[in-house]
Formats: C-alpha cells, structure tokens, sequence
C-alpha cells in the first residue's frame, strides 16, 4: 500500500480520527525526514524501511496515555515521538529535548516547515535543562533503560506528572530496578498497527520527596 494508504488504515484501527490536514502535515514531516536523512543519518537504514508503521503510528498509539498540557519528548532525536503527536494535539505543548546539534537544526527545520505553533526545540542535555515550568508528561523511546530515563530526566516532571517510557518486550528487569522515589503506575501492551513486534508503555510517577 501507498503511505498515505497505511496511514489511513492505521489510523482507523486506532480510532484517530484525524482531519485532511493533519493526515498531509504527518505525510510531510516524513517527506522531511527522508529527505534530511540523506545527508545527516537521523535514522538507521533499519528504521528506514516502513516509516508510517515505524514512526507515524508507533508514536501516535501513545496518544491515550498522554496526559496534561505541556510534554516533553526526551531523547527526541529526529523528533520522535514529538513531532507526530504535537501534529495531531495542537492543544497541547510539546518540547523536544535532545543533545544532538545536526539532529536539533533538523528538528527546528521541520517544526517551521510544517507550520507547528506548539513545539519548543531544545539542544541540550536532559540533565542540564532547566526549564520555566515543569511538564505534565515527559515521555521517551530512546532511553536504554526507564532508571537512565529518571535519573537524567527526573528534575523536569511536574508533581502530579508522570513518565512515559515506550518500549518494546515487557521490560522486567528494568522495572524491577525503578530507583527509589518512583512507582510504577502501569504497564501498558500497545498494539501498532502493520508492526509485528512487542510493545509496552510503562508509565511511571513520583512518590511524594
């Protein structure tokens, strides 16, 4: 099937209902990536294959989950899981936290390509981010584990907020070594459409200090 086709079908069986144009802005934001990839390697040939299945729906199936009004995608890289969810919440805030410079330069090309009021690109370190306000959902796919997630990250959840961290096989091993001042709220199994692979959410929040 085309793109545009897989991306209407998945969308379906996640039951987004989305309008034309956002449909087209997360079409771009892919035009995007592979177009810079060419050059600047934001993603691996693997990663490449596949994008709406891959990139698209695997960020949005997220959705539900999000909660609160300003998020921060952690470990952002190309934008991801960000730039696909800032597209379709245009209510909420999303700021993309990442180290990396040619992958921010890209990061900021594509929020003003594709016209996205809502995005804050930072290139910085998690831990060395300070920022104004704290978030509600600070959110990640890029972490090796959820311990390196909170202890790079820990300082930008609000008090009533929680960590979001996507990943792939039920992460045991990880959870049982959440560090001390955080609890695990849930775990949830997430179903991508046209991805034949596990995936989890966990869903972690912070004990009172």
């Amino acid at each position: 099937m085309r793109d545009k086709d897989v991306l209407i079908e998945g969308l379906a069986q996640l039951a987004l209902d989305l309008t034309t144009a956002a449909q087209l802005q997360l079409l771009d934001y892919l035009r995007l990536l592979q177009k810079w990839n060419k050059v600047y390697n934001l993603i691996s040939r693997k990663e490449s294959d596949n994008l709406v299945v891959r990139h698209l729906l695997d960020s949005l199936v997220v959705l539900p989950y999000i909660s609160g009004s300003r998020v921060i995608d952690v470990g952002s890289g190309a934008g991801l899981p960000g730039i696909p969810l800032a597209i379709v919440c245009p209510q909420y805030h999303f700021t993309l936290l990442d180290c990396n410079s040619k992958k921010a330069r890209f990061r900021s090309q594509a929020v003003i390509e594709l016209g996205l009021e809502n995005v804050t690109v930072v290139d910085s370190r998690a831990e060395a981010y300070r920022p104004e306000e704290y978030f509600n959902s600070v959110i990640s796919r890029a972490f090796a584990t959820i311990a390196d997630m909170l202890a790079v990250a820990g300082h930008l959840v609000a008090l009533d907020g929680r960590f979001l961290a996507l990943k792939g096989v039920y992460p045991e091993r990880e959870l049982a070594e959440l560090p001390d001042r955080y609890r695990l709220d849930a775990v949830h199994p997430l179903n991508v459409p046209f991805l034949r692979a596990e995936r989890h959410l966990a869903i972690v929040a912070r004990t009172e200090d």
